[in-house]
Formats: structure tokens, C-alpha cells, sequence
């Protein structure tokens, strides 16, 4: 065990050093390590004050034997000095250099020989190597904590717009709603991504997790109360204070729902399965989706059966106390977890965030704030767009332009407000999800056969066939009648199944190109990034609210995922450098 010490000495007698004795058994090596020749000409300078001299020692396998050392003497020598004399007088003892010299020639030959009897690990015992996560108990409790925050975010994402949809026969409350969440996300995104970096991880998780329950509970007391009070209007509805305390309570429990994806999916699962244990991260990927999927198989089945049989108050009532039942099972299996896997989750503000000036967080003010506010975002923005997998991001965000021909608030209002029984609804969000959870296997497949970069590809380009053959059922002109419609929903179902394999993919992809230490602020300015998406086609929505207008969302929605297939498609027949080196194992490369 070495021990390293920094000491500055006001007057050695090495005098004393020398007549010490010393046992085969208690040997210690004392290397003093001078910077520079020309500190060694300052030392000779009669001018120069001893108060300066210092000198690091490393001492390496040491016994230090106190009672060999005449302090009395010491004591008395160190007194003779006087500070305008400051120059010590060194004697080095040529035995002393000469073992040191032997000693590290044989530290350097056990070296050598070490490195050469390492054994080399087989090909199996590599994969398997590969496939085991650095943490299993700690990344299974984790498990457990996702599965509850998934059920009660999924079965709240479908119960608040079927609620509202009940309300009133408008797509424009739904689409008010959304746009200003994604909003709330654009411009927050940035800013929450900054402070989970650098927060410590489990308080800060746990705080926001509180907060998005809190969130959900108001928003569920707003909609309660909304069924209480008669509405003549569309515009009536959207001026009243409990529909503006719902926006605002939406757009807080959307924005830490994002921080709360971005740290699992991005920084979370990548410290418990291993950053270099790629089969072991691709699994944590692929069950992280499936429990998301399950999720909202579980959530919107619920509610979907529940909304059939009894009234939307009584729904809420429900889900208000499944949201409070699972709250503490999310913090304590996240504490678990943590625990489980050694601390590893753990980790503290570094002294310069943590310790700052008195002058400095004495007097905070309204522009400091906001100038670091706009400092966040702009490094947010700053470094996602200069992650070197970015087309491959961008692909990802071009989906989101897809409001319409996907499970979601407005295609739960579309369905509700064509008169279709609460349990197909749900029926069709759940059937979207049975598709998400076997493209997690499928895209496994899809790697094994095309390699990471053409796995994705396969998938883009499968959805966009799919909902290219939807759009064309529903401007057909039978979209009205049973059984075109049930063609047109089951298109989309199938085209889940290309949308999941990229996400599944995708995610891989930029987990390889992102550092850890910048995975949380990418990760929401991505999630920034598609919220801007979203909003503009929620703009759209709000301008042709009408439900006849239906048709042109999906031409904008599929004209999205074709755009995102050629993106995707044109980076990978043009690869960088930088891209070979990071997917240097793909067989594209």
C-alpha cells in the first residue's frame, strides 16, 4: 500500500536518517522529487526564504519505527535555525540510491511478468462476461420501482384525455392541454436535464417523483370538479380557472415525468448493467420497454373496463388512490436499489457546485436566475447538437411529429368522439402495446441479423409502409363504416411494431455515442427537441379542431415518419469516422 504526503519541512538532519537502523523486515524507500533543475539553482540562492521550501515524498510499504528518532535533539537542531539561513544541507547516501535502483528494476520485472501470465478469456466466457450485469439485485429492484411508476404514468396518460373527451365533443381542450405540457417541456427540458446532472441522484429522483404525484391528484380533483360545473362552450370551458390550474399542473407532471424517463432509460440503467457490458445494457434496454409496454397494457385496460362500467368521477376517484397506494412502493425499491447495488446511484454535488462564496448565494436575484437559466439551455442545446449520433436522434424526433397515427390523447379523443365503447379504445391502446412488448424481441432478431444500424433502418422503414397503407384506407371515403375502421386501427397496430423496434434500437445507439456524464442534459433537450415537435402538430390540432380534419394530421404524421426513414437511412450510407469507431462492431462496418 502506498502513502503519499506532502510535507514542508523547516529543517531535516538527515544526519539522524542515516544512522538509523534499519531491519530486512521494516524497510522503507523515501524518493524525494524535485520539479525541476531550476528549483535546485533557487535552492542555492542566499536569498531565497526557507518558509518556501517544500518537498513531496512518497513512501511506499512502510513500518515507521517513532522511537528510533531522538526528539530531544531534533528539537534542539531545529531551533539553531534561523529564518534569514534557510537553506538545509542534504546529504544523500549512494547505498540508499543504488537498492531504490535494484527495487524498481524488480518492481518493473514482477510487473512485466504479471502482465504476461494474465489469463486471456475465452469467447464464451467474454459473452457471458457481456451479459451479466455489473449489478443484478440492484438493477432487479430497480425493476420493480419502474413498474410501479409506469402503471400509475401510463393509466394517467389515457385517463386524463379520456376524461376531458367526456366533457365536451371538442379535440380543443385535449389539444390546449398538450400544447402548452410540450411547451412547459421545451423550455424546462434543458434546465431539469442540467440540475439531475449534477444533483445528487436519489434525492433528487425522489423529490420529483413526489412532485409528479402530487401533480397528478390535482389534476384529477380539477377534472373532478369540471364534471360538477355545466358547460355551454368550448370557449367557456377554456377560460375557467380550474381548466388553467390543469394546464398547469399537466405541464409539471409531464416535465417530471420526461426528467424521471431520461434518468432511468439514460444514466440509471446504464450504472446498473454496465456501461461496458453491452449484451447485459441491450437486455436492461429491452425489459426497461417491456415493463413501459406492460404498463400500459395494465393502465389503460383498467381504466378503459372501469370507464365502461361506472361513471368518469369514480374513475378518477380510483386512479387517485392507485396513484397514492404505489408512490411509497416507487421510493422504497428506488432506495433499494441503490443499496443493493453497493451506492452505486449515489452521488453528491462536486465542491465547487456545492460550496460557493457567501457573496455569491447571499444576494440571489431575478437576472441571475434567468442568465442561468439561458446558460442551461443553451448548453443543452449546445451539446445536443453536437452528439456524434445525431441524425440518429433526429430520426427519433421526426416520430413525434406523429400525434395522430399512434396511440395518444388524440386518437383516445378521435375514437371517443366517434362514438366507440370505451373498452375498444382501450382495447386498441392495449393492442398497440402487446405490438411494442414483441418488438423487443423482434429487434434482438434484427440485430443478431442486420447489425445495429440496419436493425433500425428495418424499422422505420416498416412503419412507414404501414401507415402509408392506413392513410390510404381512411381517405378511401369508408373510414365511417365498422369494419374499415377496425382495418385502419389494426394497420396502425402492426406499424408499432417497426416504431418499437427503432426505439429499442435507437436507444442503444445513443447510449454508445453519449457520455454518462452528459446523458441527463441530452436526454431531456432530445425529449425538448420532440416535445417542440408535438407542439407544432398540436398547434396544428388546435387550428383544425374539428374532427373532420382528422385526415390532414395523418398526411402530416406519415409525411413525419417517411422523413425520418430517409434520415436515417442517408446517415447510414454515408457513415463518419467517428461513427465507424463507436459501431466498429457492427457489420455494416
Amino acid at each position: 500500500m502506498a502513502i503519499a504526503a506532502t510535507a514542508t519541512l523547516s529543517f531535516i538532519h538527515f544526519r539522524q536518517l542515516s544512522q538509523t537502523s534499519l531491519s530486512s523486515s521494516s524497510s522503507s524507500r523515501i524518493r524525494y522529487r524535485f520539479t525541476s533543475s531550476r528549483w535546485l539553482k533557487k535552492l542555492n540562492h542566499p536569498c531565497h526564504s526557507f518558509a518556501c521550501f517544500s518537498s513531496r515524498c512518497s513512501i511506499t510499504n512502510t513500518d515507521i519505527h517513532v522511537d528510533h528518532v531522538n526528539t530531544d535533539e531534533a528539537k534542539g537542531a531545529s531551533s539553531v535555525v534561523e529564518p534569514e539561513c534557510p537553506v538545509p544541507i542534504v546529504k544523500l547516501n549512494s547505498d540508499i540510491l543504488k537498492t531504490e535502483s535494484l527495487n524498481l528494476l524488480t518492481e518493473a520485472t514482477f510487473v512485466d511478468t504479471l502482465l504476461t501470465a494474465l489469463p486471456v478469456l475465452s469467447a464464451e466466457e467474454q459473452h457471458a462476461l457481456a451479459a451479466t450485469p455489473a449489478h443484478p439485485d440492484g438493477l432487479h429492484a430497480f425493476y420493480v420501482s419502474c413498474i410501479a411508476a409506469n402503471i400509475v404514468e401510463q393509466l394517467w396518460n389515457f385517463a386524463w384525455p379520456s376524461a376531458i373527451a367526456l366533457i365536451h365533443p371538442s379535440l380543443l381542450p385535449v389539444a390546449v392541454m398538450g400544447f402548452f405540457t410540450k411547451v412547459a417541456i421545451i423550455i424546462g427540458g434543458p434546465l431539469i436535464g442540467k440540475v439531475m446532472d449534477h444533483a445528487p441522484r436519489l434525492s433528487g429522483y425522489n423529490c420529483l417523483t413526489i412532485i409528479q404525484a402530487t401533480a397528478q391528484l390535482l389534476s384529477a380533483a380539477m377534472i373532478i370538479h369540471a364534471y360538477s360545473v355545466p358547460h355551454t362552450s368550448v370557449s367557456a370551458l377554456l377560460l375557467c380557472p380550474w381548466f388553467a390550474i390543469l394546464v398547469s399542473a399537466g405541464s409539471v407532471e409531464r416535465l417530471c415525468g420526461v426528467a424521471l424517463g431520461v434518468a432511468n432509460e439514460r444514466d440509471w440503467v446504464v450504472l446498473l448493467a454496465g456501461v461496458n457490458r453491452p449484451v447485459a445494457l441491450a437486455q436492461a434496454n429491452a425489459f426497461l420497454n417491456r415493463i413501459d409496454l406492460l404498463s400500459e397494457i395494465v393502465g389503460t385496460s383498467l381504466f378503459g373496463v372501469l370507464l365502461s362500467k361506472f361513471h368518469p368521477v369514480t374513475c378518477l376517484k380510483v386512479a387517485a388512490g392507485l396513484i397514492l397506494g404505489l408512490l411509497p412502493v416507487t421510493i422504497v425499491f428506488t432506495l433499494l436499489a441503490n443499496k443493493l447495488s453497493t451506492g452505486v446511484l449515489d452521488r453528491h454535488k462536486s465542491p465547487q457546485t456545492c460550496f460557493t462564496t457567501f457573496s455569491e448565494d447571499s444576494a440571489p436575484d431575478t437576472d441571475s436566475i434567468v442568465v442561468k437559466g439561458l446558460e442551461a439551455i443553451k448548453l443543452g442545446w449546445k451539446e445536443y447538437l453536437g452528439q456524434p449520433v445525431l441524425p440518429a436522434s433526429l430520426a427519433c424526433v421526426l416520430l413525434y411529429f406523429n400525434i395522430v397515427l399512434a396511440p395518444g390523447s388524440l386518437m383516445t379523443a378521435f375514437l371517443t368522439q366517434r362514438g366507440l365503447s370505451p373498452s375498444i379504445v382501450g382495447g386498441f391502446s392495449t393492442m398497440c402495446a402487446f405490438m411494442g412488448v414483441a418488438a423487443t424481441f423482434v429487434s434482438s432478431t434484427l440485430v443478431k441479423k442486420f447489425g445495429i444500424l440496419k436493425a433500425g433502418a428495418v424499422g422505420l422503414v416498416f412503419q412507414a409502409l404501414l401507415l402509408s397503407m392506413a392513410v390510404a384506407v381512411y381517405w378511401s371515403g369508408s373510414i365511417f363504416h365498422h369494419n374499415p375502421l377496425l382495418i385502419f386501427l389494426s394497420l396502425i397496430i402492426l406499424s408499432r411494431l417497426g416504431h418499437m423496434s427503432y426505439y429499442v434500437v435507437g436507444a442503444q445507439i445513443i447510449q454508445t455515442g453519449i457520455p454518462s456524464s452528459k446523458a441527463n442534459i441530452i436526454g431531456t433537450t432530445e425529449v425538448a427537441v420532440a416535445s417542440f415537435a408535438e407542439c407544432i402538430m398540436l398547434g396544428v390540432a388546435i387550428i383544425a379542431n374539428d374532427p373532420s380534419h382528422f385526415g390532414v394530421l395523418a398526411i402530416l404524421s406519415l409525411l413525419s415518419v417517411v422523413g425520418a426513414a430517409w434520415m436515417f437511412c442517408r446517415w447510414l450510407l454515408n457513415p463518419t469516422d467517428e461513427q465507424k469507431v463507436l459501431f466498429s462492431y457492427d457489420p455494416q462496418f
